[in-house]
């Protein structure tokens, strides 16, 4: 299994859309289950500072995730710009094997 994590920082006033556009239902979450290897993906909030986030998208291996990448490019490209003014600060945490 393969895991990204990302941190975002969000602006309390686009903490609605920001939890819409990357939860369960949301449009990344759709996107990704276009794609053979997607695992799920998990919203969080941080109980201590609520602007801050994290995402943990799971794939069965990192392949998978590569391969929806470059499969579906400009529709990853078009959400990364449609929903970047939700967010404060964007940074990946790492990539990280399960097995």
């Amino acid at each position: 299994m393969h895991a990204i994590v990302w941190e975002f920082k969000v602006a309390t006033t686009n903490r609605s859309a920001f939890e819409k556009a990357y939860g369960p239902n949301g449009d990344w979450v759709m996107l990704f289950r276009s794609s053979a290897g997607y695992r799920g993906t998990q919203l969080l909030r941080d109980e201590a500072e609520p602007s801050r986030y994290l995402t943990i998208d799971r794939w069965e291996s990192r392949a998978d995730f590569e391969v929806m990448k470059a499969t579906f490019a400009t529709e990853y490209d078009r959400l990364d710009r449609l929903f970047e003014n939700l967010t404060v600060s964007e940074t990946k945490i790492g990539d990280f094997a399960t097995d």
